[in-house]
């Protein structure tokens, strides 16, 4: 059983770090969420170790990880209330050890490698790093909502697909500070030299034509990858949709303020402000509430159009003002969330 005061301090830390998947997480059923914060604060005290090693060599690092290894996958007693969290939540919905393995792999993955050669190495570490933590989350909305094993199969290639684009997203947001404060870029060297991008620009954080050429071609692959996760939010428990939905808007719509600042992500992180956010979660809810639909609700409140490499085909609805929608959605937003805590 996993304690309040340990669900709060979870909670605490997604929304002190992640805020923008905080948004999402907070439309999720009530069971669903409080497993959401223990998870993600896992994830992310993980993370930190090679994020935020404060003067730690790479030896200590991989101690470091070594012990969060023992203390997730139960050989270890911990009084660390995130572990301990952790590791009540795997029991209780009976998360795979091979899924925390593949996780932690990459965070390991992380003490060194500071470059990608190709997409296929890229997706390796993504499998760790993005697709281990899709299956922890489907493991737990299937046992909360008794999802049958031929959906969650179904499933399973779509939570792939989406939680590699909000990995992707993330890489390509946050180059600036991936190359400044880590060394690490993770634009693969294929992708540099086929726009004749050299290294040492990326690490000097000058912008040129050429870096945006290849950012260009960085979202429009990063975007396939949406179109194919949001295919499979139908298969998710109903009440569990609205936030991954959720989650995939508010992650997409950062390649909106990168196109913005046409491409530019290495002289400052874009970043989506307070107001925005909701604004996406309102818009979100009108048009899942307005199709039934959570694949249309997609590309009618996002950014992605709904055809590969097209232009805009998004459904939008006809006859109602602008007004009239947002007030329309806002009053549903308010009453969805004043039931949901």
């Amino acid at each position: 059983m996993i304690s309040p005061d340990d669900v709060a301090t979870s909670k605490a830390i997604q929304q002190r770090t992640g805020k923008t998947f905080a948004a999402a997480t907070r439309v999720l059923p009530e069971r669903a969420r409080r497993a959401t914060y223990v998870l993600y604060a896992f994830f992310r005290v993980a993370d930190e170790v090679v994020d935020d090693p404060q003067g730690a060599t790479p030896a200590e690092q991989r101690r470091e990880l070594a012990r969060l290894r023992a203390a997730a996958l139960g050989e270890t007693e911990t009084d660390d209330p995130v572990l301990g969290a952790f590791r009540d939540l795997v029991e209780a919905y009976d998360i795979a050890d091979e899924e925390i393995e593949t996780f932690l792999n990459a965070m390991e993955m992380d003490v060194d490698t500071r470059r990608y050669e190709t997409h296929d190495e890229l997706e390796t570490y993504l499998r760790g790093s993005a697709v281990a933590v899709g299956n922890m989350m489907l493991t737990v909305m299937a046992d909360i909502e008794g999802m049958d094993d031929e959906t969650v199969e179904r499933a399973r290639p779509h939570a792939k697909a989406l939680g590699e684009a909000f990995q992707l997203t993330n890489f390509l947001r946050d180059v600036r500070e991936d190359v400044r404060d880590y060394g690490r870029i993770y634009i693969p060297r294929e992708t540099l030299e086929r726009y004749d991008v050299p290294e040492a620009e990326i690490r000097a954080c000058a912008f040129s034509e050429r870096f945006a050429a290849a950012m260009r071609a960085e979202l429009r692959r990063t975007e396939r990858r949406y179109r194919e996760g949001v295919a499979g939010i139908r298969y998710l428990p109903e009440s569990c949709q609205f936030g991954v939905l959720c989650a995939a808007v508010l992650y997409a719509d950062h390649h909106r303020l990168i196109r913005q600042r046409g491409y530019d992500t290495l002289s400052e992180r874009p970043t989506l402000s307070t107001p925005r956010r909701l604004a996406l979660v309102a818009r979100t809810w009108y048009h899942w509430k307005r199709t039934g639909d959570p694949e249309a609700a997609f590309y009618a409140a996002s950014v992605v159009d709904a055809t590969n490499e097209a232009g805009p085909s998004r459904t939008r609805p006809g006859n109602e003002s602008v007004r009239t929608r947002a007030r329309s959605a806002a009053s549903a937003l308010t009453s969805f969330l004043g039931v949901r805590e």
